[in-house]
């Protein structure tokens, strides 16, 4: 994932999915879990311009919960959505990369 900052979107997004910060080389930040999902960030001189190339959906089996977590640790709602009776929230995170938040099935 792209930042200005890797050190505190790492941290940010260790919080929001139980992780941790397996290794800082400064410019990139790597973040695991228990349940095997890792992410890398690194640092980038500027902003990457429009819709970001990485999209998550993190799935859960209560997504109202989920979302109000997201949004209580500094996330932006941009959207609700349904189709056909599935029903996903997309977010932001502090740096502005956008991410689903889905129910489990």
């Amino acid at each position: 994932m792209d930042t200005l900052d890797p050190q505190r979107l790492a941290q940010w997004w260790a919080d929001q999915i139980d992780g941790q910060i397996a290794a800082d080389l400064g410019g990139v930040v790597f973040v695991s879990t228990e349940s095997g999902v890792n992410l890398c960030l690194q640092r980038v001189p500027e902003p990457t311009p429009g819709k970001n190339r990485l999209h998550l959906d993190c799935t859960t089996t209560d997504v109202e919960s989920e979302v109000a977590k997201f949004l209580a640790a500094g996330a932006e709602l941009v959207a609700q959505h349904e189709v056909e009776g599935f029903a996903w929230t997309v977010l932001a995170d502090p740096d502005g990369n956008q991410f689903c938040v889905c129910p489990a099935e």
